[in-house]
């Protein structure tokens, strides 16, 4: 069950293109997750998959078969929603039976299939309630029985988390995560939340201005972005990224000067916060900046350093900063191994 998108567009009736030629395909039993910010086309393009919308241009194929043009009944597709779409007038259990009963399975079956979904996903108890007596955790699950009730190919998730507090999105991606081992399905997750997408992913599609930024397993793609937006949209805090030079080896931008493996002339530098390392303001290959910020983030402690003019530099650590104040100045290194490097013009990856 190959899924692949085929230099697929999307452009609505008032010009906006929300896919640009998406080249982008994966495996069976995968949990791919779409990734982006606000408006980069990851809803888009799960609602093409579904076959909700269709594409401008392009196509879009499943197990090697066309279906751009087939209705989404026929697709073998199921789909949570955001705001889950259950019907308020109907129980779960009616709820859940409901794609049964539009493909009229007979009422054993249905039943069979039903308390064995609802027991999977640990809401059998709950079969008897209307949506409006569930909580928000109840709700979201009830709304992914009934995407995989009838046993689709492909289940998709268009931010099914979004609505739910922060304790209990943590729990449901607990949860989803053991129902997409369990089931072995293909999983569509789509979220602008790089946290789930790093929890949940098998890999991870980064979507920008509708075109594909970079497909990898979340670790490669934290560690090594292909562009400057993946690098500072991956990552809290973000990786700082430095616009400097670099002359005979050495990388320079207003206090920083640092030591890299890189051609000289213009280039745009990347280090993770928590690559950075503590140093006293006094060694001799220390670079001295003045703390401007110091933020606690139990058991972390964020330092924040203004580079000049240029930009500013975040450090992240696990160690004692008890005695380190706003206005002190103190001596940060660059390791050369945790250095990234972008093309100052086009963002790209040199190396």
């Amino acid at each position: 069950m190959a899924v692949s998108f085929k230099e697929v567009t999307k452009r609505f009736a008032d010009g906006t293109v929300a896919l640009d030629r998406l080249n982008l395909q994966f495996d069976l039993g995968e949990f791919v997750v779409l990734l982006g910010p606000s408006g980069s086309g990851k809803t888009t393009a799960c609602r093409l998959l579904a076959g909700l919308e269709p594409p401008s241009g392009g196509r879009i194929e499943i197990d090697g078969r066309d279906v751009t043009d087939v209705p989404p009944r026929f697709r073998g597709i199921g789909m949570v929603f955001q705001n889950y779409a259950l019907y308020s007038h109907k129980t779960v259990f009616e709820n859940i039976a409901y794609p049964l009963r539009i493909r009229k399975v007979a009422g054993a079956e249905i039943e069979r299939q039903v308390k064995e979904v609802a027991d999977l996903l640990r809401i059998g108890s709950y079969l008897h309630r209307k949506p409006g007596q569930l909580s928000g955790g109840q709700a979201q699950r009830v709304a992914v029985a009934r995407a995989l009730v009838w046993q689709p190919a492909i289940c998709l998730m268009d931010e099914p988390l979004s609505n739910l507090d922060a304790l209990l999105r943590l729990h449901m991606r607990t949860e989803l995560n053991r129902l997409h081992k369990k089931l072995d399905k293909t999983f569509v997750f789509v979220t602008h939340d790089q946290e789930e997408a790093m929890t949940l992913a098998t890999r991870i599609a980064v979507l920008k201005d509708g075109k594909l930024a970079q497909f990898d397993e979340p670790r490669t793609i934290y560690r090594q972005p292909a562009n400057r937006f993946v690098a500072e949209f991956m990552g809290r805090p973000a990786m700082n990224i430095l616009d400097g030079t670099v002359e005979g080896g050495v990388f320079r931008t207003g206090s920083v000067a640092c030591p890299v493996d890189c051609k000289d002339g213009p280039v745009a530098l990347g280090i993770r916060p928590e690559q950075i390392e503590l140093v006293g303001a006094d060694d001799q290959d220390a670079i001295r900046m003045v703390v401007d910020v110091k933020e606690l983030i139990e058991p972390d402690t964020l330092l924040i350093f203004q580079n000049g003019d240029a930009s500013a530099v975040t450090l992240r650590t696990h160690g004692d900063c008890d005695g380190i104040a706003a206005g002190q100045p103190v001596g940060l290194r660059f390791p050369k191994p945790a250095l990234h490097y972008f093309d100052s013009v086009t963002g790209q990856r040199i190396r």
